[in-house]
């Protein structure tokens, strides 16, 4: 059946400033193009579609990160989409290896993160939540690092 996750899509209402945040935060560009024509409106089930794309990776994840800016048919927000509470896709999480540093150089940047580093106890992973380009939900995760000296001593 299903694979791996082969791409994320998110429609932003600027291309160029969703494809700079991202790039900021690591992303490199791999494709962009103009979309238009019966083809993408089949696709995505709406007349007259035209838009902007551009697909970003980051080194060594098979995941990629589609944005998409519609001319046609205009976009429209809605206004509890950012709150985690609301149905659907809720957010998308990157892994850090130091959660510290990475949120240092964000806030630097006025990226204001929803609230202080949390710690999940069960597991010991660090997260923080932020919004990114249009209010869009993202997580910074940031897991404990494993001791090869304590698994040998479980494993005696």
């Amino acid at each position: 059946m299903f694979t791996h996750i082969d791409h994320i899509n998110i429609v932003v209402s600027c291309l160029n400033e969703a494809k700079a945040f991202f790039q900021e935060c690591g992303f490199a560009l791999e494709d962009e193009a103009d979309l238009e024509g019966d083809w993408i409106s089949a696709i995505v089930g709406l007349a007259g579609v035209r838009a902007r794309y551009a697909k970003l990776s980051l080194s060594g994840s098979r995941t990629k990160l589609e944005l998409m800016e519609y001319a046609s048919p205009p976009s429209q927000r809605d206004p509890d989409m950012s709150k985690a509470n609301q149905l659907g896709y809720r957010h998308i999480a990157f892994e850090v290896a130091d959660i510290v540093s990475v949120v240092d150089k964000l806030t630097s940047r006025g990226i204001e993160m929803l609230s202080e580093i949390q710690t999940y106890e069960a597991t010991g992973k660090k997260l923080v939540y932020f919004y990114g380009p249009d209010k869009i939900l993202l997580e910074l995760a940031e897991y404990p690092k494993c001791d090869p000296s304590a698994m040998k001593k479980d494993n005696s």
